[in-house]
């Protein structure tokens, strides 16, 4: 654990000197016509340069007169090689008057930027572009809690799974175990369930509609047509090859070579299900994307690893199976613990000093505050950790029977109980921040 806290300060003072952080949200950089602008003539088109690559999204820019008509003509493309650049052509012959410009756009990191600008043609007023080159998202409020809610449901479902590195490698006797099989079935579940559900929110949430539009076919076309959709169909497919490798994985009696194969295929499956969140993430807005994804990989995979095995443990601990002794399997867990939360506190390390703007965002805005808080939490679950290692320590140098040893199992058994409602915490403010924003 010390070399780790070493490693984490080198990491810390190294990102804080060379880092280029991320930004939050896709931003409009500029528009022609500019916000403001008064044309001796009708252009052609509207163009917006953006912040970000986020492809050319159906519908994201529309321009509209004073009596509220569109006047835009044909699909969003994009007019040079610039990526980053968007343009939606215009009517011929618009008569002189004020227009307002409607943009849109889904950002790499799934979430909404929605705002306005408008111009003139000729002499006429200019309309009041409330909103001009704004990142307010807009979004219904139930839709966003929603998503939320969504969101932290598939984080445990992510979590429960994560108790089949447990059940591998710590306790093998446990894939007989038919709770054991039950959490890890109820974590694919979870999983399945909440896929489908952030994939008919994903519309709404984007175009700021209410719950009811989440059957319209046209906004789930949208978000089939952007990264966000694809990558939510791939976890689909990955959770669902899941659930057909879980019951082999977890079959008592097979050859070697025939476990190691399923274990190995788990393994790689749950990589693909774990990508399809950091892809979706901020990680993404990082300029060197490789080095966020690849912390939040490690950050989220050590955490499901982690709480995933402690809610197995703290199963097993609750009603043991008659004759197993569990004071080997949870020294065995003990260790594994003790490696991921160093990866957690390495890789998290990373992830907030390259995703921040600054480091004045801790304490100056709301996603510092919920980084705060989620230090917090994981300060408390390795207080309560520490304790439940001491436990496994005093269990194994006892003997075989004894008073002493039971009020360590059961000392342990209440470390590991607070452990997990602590994790439960945490996992709720990750998924808070899953929709705040860096900067803001």
């Amino acid at each position: 654990m010390k070399r780790a806290l070493v490693l984490l300060a080198f990491l810390a003072g190294w990102l804080l000197l060379s880092a280029t952080p991320a930004s939050a949200h896709v931003e409009v950089v500029s528009s022609t016509p500019g916000d403001g602008a008064r044309l001796s003539a009708a252009p052609s088109l509207v163009s917006v340069t953006l912040s970000e690559n986020v492809g050319i999204q159906p519908g994201s820019i529309k321009v509209v007169d004073l009596a509220g008509k569109q006047v835009d003509a044909g699909p969003v493309f994009q007019p040079g090689e610039d990526a980053e650049q968007l343009a939606v052509k215009l009517r011929p012959g618009l008569p002189d008057g004020s227009y307002l410009v409607e943009y849109a756009f889904v950002s790499a990191d799934s979430h909404p930027v929605r705002g306005t600008f408008a111009f003139v043609v000729g002499t006429g007023p200019l309309v009041t572009s409330a909103g001009a080159v704004s990142a307010a998202t807009g979004t219904d409020g139930v839709v966003d809690a929603a998503s939320t809610s969504v969101r932290w449901l598939a984080y445990l479902g992510v979590v429960l799974l994560g108790g089949a590195a447990f059940l591998v490698l710590c306790r093998p006797a446990g894939r007989t175990d038919r709770r054991a099989r039950l959490l890890l079935n109820t974590g694919a579940g979870l999983l399945l369930a909440t896929t489908v559900a952030t994939f008919v929110l994903q519309g709404p949430y984007a175009a700021g509609r209410g719950i009811g539009a989440v059957s319209d076919f046209g906004l789930l076309a949208d978000t089939l047509r952007v990264a966000y959709g694809k990558l939510l169909l791939l976890r689909l497919v990955a959770v669902a090859v899941l659930i057909v490798l879980l019951p082999r994985l977890l079959r008592p009696e097979q050859p070697d070579k025939l476990r190691a194969r399923f274990e190995n295929l788990t393994m790689v499956t749950g990589f693909v299900v774990l990508l399809t969140f950091s892809a979706t993430g901020h990680p993404v807005t990082d300029p060197v994307m490789f080095v966020s994804v690849t912390a939040d990989l490690v950050h989220f995979g050590a955490i499901a690893v982690w709480v995933g095995g402690l809610v197995q443990l703290g199963l097993c601990l609750h009603r043991p199976a008659p004759d197993e002794d569990l004071v080997p399997v949870a020294a065995k867990f003990s260790r594994l613990a003790a490696g991921s939360v160093a990866a957690v506190a390495i890789s998290g390390a990373v992830l907030a000093l390259r995703i921040m703007p600054s480091l004045s965002t801790l304490w100056t805005t709301g996603f510092g505050l919920l980084v705060l808080l989620k230090i917090a939490g994981l300060a408390a679950l390795l207080a309560v950790a520490s304790r439940s290692r001491a436990a496994v320590r005093r269990s194994v140098g006892e003997p075989a029977e004894g008073t002493t040893k039971t009020l360590s199992l059961r000392r342990l058994r209440t470390a590991v109980a607070a452990e997990v409602l602590l994790s439960v915490v945490v996992l709720a403010v990750a998924a808070l921040l899953t929709v705040t924003p860096p900067g803001g």
